[in-house]
């Protein structure tokens, strides 16, 4: 879905960024009681934004429950438009076949369904759900600039 909005923001010749949040903190042993993710993204953020980067779209699939924390490592006070993309398991399953191939096939279909069920309990009821089954990825995007308002600024 990045790519897509990265491609519209761009026909539209909209300043933007794309920060991809499992990036951040990708390692082993895992660092996330270091805060790791949200001090390469604070480092990250600084060089864009002294570039003039105002817009981000930042992908992670929890980050909708954590977006006060993402924000204030950002060191300013952007406005957030959180979106939880959703599927049913059919769906997410179908997706995840087509795009892991390896050894950890399984569990990332068992983290994926414990994942929808976690974040459909805990993700704040002000953060935009987006339902995506049976819908490309050009229709979406629209959608989600629509939400932001960036596709007319």
């Amino acid at each position: 879905m990045a790519f897509e909005l990265h491609a519209q923001l761009t026909a539209l010749k909209v300043k933007h960024c794309v920060i991809e949040g499992d990036n951040l903190d990708l390692a082993f042993p895992q660092p996330w009681e270091h805060n790791l993710a949200e001090r390469n993204l604070a480092a990250i953020w600084a060089n864009y934004r002294a570039l003039g980067y105002r817009r981000m779209i930042y992908t992670n699939t929890v980050s909708v429950r954590f977006t006060q924390e993402l924000a204030a490592a950002m060191g300013d006070s952007p406005r957030i438009t959180a979106v939880l993309l959703t599927a049913d398991d059919e769906t997410a399953s179908t997706r995840l076949l087509r795009r892991t191939q390896g050894s950890d096939l399984q569990e990332h279909l068992d983290r994926s369904n414990a994942a929808a069920r976690e974040l459909e309990l805990l993700t704040p009821r002000w953060v935009h759900r987006c339902p995506t089954d049976n819908r490309g990825v050009q229709d979406i995007a629209a959608d989600l600039l629509r939400l932001t308002g960036w596709a007319i600024n």
